[in-house]
C-alpha cells in the first residue's frame, strides 16, 4: 500500500515557477514508477510527466517539454515536478500517481495509487 500526498501548489503569475512535491508513505516507494497528471477538456486526465523507479528515465507531454522537470529522491520517498515558464493554460489540479512500471503510467495513464491533488493557478 502506498499513500501519496501532493503539496506545493499555489497562485503564480505567468512566466513564474512552482515546485510540486509528492510525498509517499510505504517502504516500497523506490520500486514504483511515478507520474504527474492534470485534468484536460474531454479527458479524465492528461499525462504531464513520468519517471522510472531509478530516476534514470523520464517522459514529458509535448505541452510541458522544456518547461517542466520531474525528479525523485528515493531516500525521502518524494517525487518533484519543477514547473518553469508557467502559462495560464497550465492552471489545473495536479495529481501524482504511482505505478508498477513506467509504461503503465506513461502510455496508459494508469496508476495503482493516486494522491488527492494540489491546485496550480497561473494568472495572466
Amino acid at each position: 500500500q502506498v499513500q501519496l500526498v501532493e503539496s506545493g501548489g499555489g497562485l503564480v503569475q505567468a512566466g513564474g515557477s512552482l515546485r510540486l512535491s509528492c510525498a509517499a508513505s510505504g517502504r516500497t516507494f523506490n520500486t514504483y514508477a511515478m507520474g504527474w497528471f492534470r485534468p484536460a477538456p474531454g479527458k479524465e486526465r492528461e499525462f504531464v510527466a513520468s519517471i522510472s523507479w531509478s530516476g534514470v528515465t523520464t517522459h514529458y507531454a509535448d505541452s510541458v517539454k522544456g518547461r517542466f522537470t520531474i525528479s525523485r529522491d528515493n531516500a525521502k520517498n518524494t517525487v518533484y515536478l519543477q514547473m518553469n515558464s508557467l502559462k495560464p493554460e497550465d492552471t489545473a489540479v495536479y495529481y501524482c500517481a504511482a505505478a508498477r512500471n513506467l509504461m503503465q503510467v506513461t502510455t496508459d495513464g494508469r496508476g495503482d495509487y493516486w494522491g488527492q491533488g494540489t491546485q496550480v493557478t497561473v494568472s495572466s
